[in-house]
């Protein structure tokens, strides 16, 4: 199939297409004689698995590296498995600094002069 179709079936736009290419996440697609590239069928299932990767938060690279290892070692379920939970680890990390940042903001707000000022009222500036 062509790129367009390829980012249709995926659910994503062409150029999202050739970046994953170009990021190594996908493998580069056979050439016809016409120059275009054609696509296996099994690439939609590839992107999508891609997207579903960074909706729980895996970056590009990481993504990357999980995708490296699940094609050369197909069948070391623990390290993909360590890989994940380190995932979770690094997420919770994540959610424990966003929660002191929060709770830092709000004890801020409390004795903030510039935003605990009293109103202004219009007719008593006129």
């Amino acid at each position: 199939m062509k790129v367009g179709q390829l980012a249709e079936a995926a659910g994503v736009s062409v150029q999202t297409i050739r970046f994953y290419e170009r990021r190594g996440l996908l493998p580069a697609p056979r050439r016809l004689q016409s120059g275009y590239r054609d696509y296996p069928d099994e690439t939609v299932r590839a992107v999508r698995r891609i997207k579903r990767m960074q909706e729980v938060g895996f970056t590009l690279r990481e993504m990357g590296h999980f995708l490296r290892l699940l094609e050369t070692q197909p069948h070391n379920t623990p390290e993909r498995r360590a890989y994940a939970e380190a995932k979770i680890d690094a997420i919770d990390a994540q959610i424990e600094r966003l929660r002191a940042m929060r709770e830092e903001l709000s004890r801020r707000l409390l004795t903030c002069k510039c935003c605990n000022a009293p109103p202004v009222n219009e007719a008593d500036e006129s």
